[in-house]
């Protein structure tokens, strides 16, 4: 039995379920980003134990069949913009219909209805955010993180994230690099 959770977008809430999982003793398949394969189906008193411990801990239950697939397109996306190394050669558009097995024009639209912006700018949100922390690492240049993160140059890098952020990627850079005068510890 499947069941589908809003809110699962990184590796730390992946442990957070298996733990509540493990407290109401269900045994799972698999356990990934914004579902959970279980061994066997469960009892409706099972189903509400769940739903109630996932609530406590900041997740939702869905059972809603278009909720469930707009939790899924986000989650492809923050998997492959956060997780993946290489962001995938094809267009957006294209990777998101062969992931989700859906035309991409229904996936946009659904979206958009839903969530109030197009599918191409949570995508960007998303991929200035993996730019901040590949900034914060230090380990890449811009130009490097241009490229990997397939934008065209490293000023339409800059151009990008300075619409999303009001900031330059070098002021941000050096953002990190301030460090406070001083620090007030409160007991």
């Amino acid at each position: 039995m499947k069941l589908y959770i809003k809110y699962m977008v990184s590796i730390r809430c992946k442990m957070i379920v298996k733990e509540e999982l493990m407290k109401l003793e269900l045994d799972y398949k698999s356990v990934g980003f914004g579902e959970v394969e279980l061994m066997e189906d469960i009892a409706k008193l099972q189903h509400d134990q769940i739903k109630m411990a996932l609530h406590q801990t900041g997740f939702e239950l869905m059972d809603d069949e278009k909720a469930v697939l707009l939790e899924k397109i986000k989650n492809v996306i923050i998997q492959m913009v956060h997780y993946t190394d290489e962001l995938p050669e094809t267009n957006f558009s294209e990777y998101l219909r062969e992931k989700l097995d859906y035309d991409y024009t229904y996936l946009s639209n659904l979206f958009s209805e839903t969530e109030g912006t197009t599918i191409e700018q949570f995508i960007l949100i998303h991929t200035i955010e993996r730019v901040k922390e590949l900034i914060i690492y230090d380990e890449l240049t811009l130009a490097e993180i241009a490229s990997k993160l397939h934008f065209g140059s490293v000023a339409h890098l800059s151009d990008q994230f300075k619409k999303i952020t009001g900031l330059t990627p070098s002021f941000f850079k050096s953002l990190k690099r301030k460090k406070p005068a001083h620090l007030v510890i409160c007991e």
